[in-house]
């Protein structure tokens, strides 16, 4: 993250402390044991990308100055809690036993305590959303639903290897993009921006969505547990084919790839789908999908010009494919 255009942005120092006294502030419970859970991922950190649209959104207001108005970080805080309690979810439906290098929540409390304090979590994003008014409360419930048709779309096609890439695009953008275009919306906004400055705000968001989980899907067949801070080739395990393997499905490497997959995967059969996948062409037409929704990222800005908060973010697309680029030069 020391290199990420979006920490460019003026008082972006003290907004990441707000943020973070604000998430902190957030999950506090009634009981110590609630609060600990809430808690976990937290302490964890993280990039907190969310939260840093909807200041870097807001900071588009014409006149802007200053730190990030308290608004714009609550609704970055509201979407971050959704994306956390959606870890803890899809946590309990992988198994996993890490995340972000620590013990997962299930793991260590077990399945139904995971589930509970996930839902504490979105119930806490939809309490700081309703006080920002009904616009942003509704917009937070319908990207929790989406999130929510996203996961179910990729459970549909667990283990499909003849899934097609609309199935997938329908799911990222359901679990991925919708989450990073409602920060964007909502920094727009809770800082007054006029109504098509803010559809450009959630168009950026939602293709810089798009291209941040591709280049994950990537990453999760090249990168190593240590890269990712979770299990690496999860997705191959847990039958989520992603867009790297649906492509190399169809390259050379198919036959033998569709021959290993299309159940549950482990030990020398998985090492070898990764190796297919990770060595097909179909990486390299990935990782161009990818760039193609950067480059729709960069076009949706062009209505703001040169805005502090649009060059941010501008940046921050352009440094998801150096971060991608940078792993697979450290890992060839």
């Amino acid at each position: 993250m020391a290199d990420n255009p979006l920490l460019a942005l003026p008082h972006v120092e003290t907004d990441r402390l707000r943020i973070e006294e604000e998430l902190r502030s957030s999950v506090q419970a009634p009981t110590a044991a609630m609060t600990e859970m809430a808690g976990h991922l937290i302490g964890a950190g993280g990039k907190r990308v969310r939260p840093l649209f909807a200041v870097a959104a807001a900071a588009c207001a014409a006149g802007h100055e200053g730190p990030a108005r308290i608004e714009a970080i609550r609704g970055g805080v509201s979407v971050e809690l959704v994306h956390l309690g959606s870890l803890y979810h899809d946590d309990v439906i992988d198994e996993a036993i890490t995340r972000r290098g620590i013990e997962s929540v299930n793991a260590r409390w077990g399945n139904l305590r995971a589930i509970l304090a996930g839902d504490f979590l979105l119930a806490k994003a939809s309490e700081i959303a309703a006080s920002l008014g009904t616009e942003v409360a509704g917009l937070l419930a319908a990207t929790i639903g989406r999130l929510c048709e996203g996961e179910v779309e990729e459970l549909g096609a667990a283990y499909q290897v003849d899934r097609t890439e609309a199935s997938y695009l329908a799911a990222i953008e359901g679990k991925t993009a919708s989450l990073l275009s409602t920060a964007c919306r909502i920094g727009g906004i809770v800082a007054g921006l006029p109504r098509d400055e803010i559809d450009v705000l959630t168009a950026f968001g939602r293709n810089y969505g798009m291209a941040f989980q591709i280049v994950d899907d990537v990453l999760d067949m090249i990168a190593t547990d240590e890269q990712l801070g979770k299990p690496a080739g999860l997705d191959l395990r847990e039958g989520a084919y992603n867009l790297p393997t649906l492509r190399a499905l169809r390259c050379a490497e198919g036959d033998e790839l569709r021959e290993l997959l299309g159940g549950p995967i482990d030990g020398e059969a998985w090492a070898r789908a990764r190796h297919l996948v990770a060595t097909s062409s179909g990486l390299d037409e990935a990782v161009q999908a990818a760039d193609d929704f950067v480059v729709a990222a960069h076009d949706d800005l062009r209505a703001l010009e040169d805005r502090p908060g649009a060059v941010a973010l501008g940046g921050a697309a352009r440094h998801l494919l150096a971060g991608l680029a940078a792993v697979r030069a450290t890992n060839a």
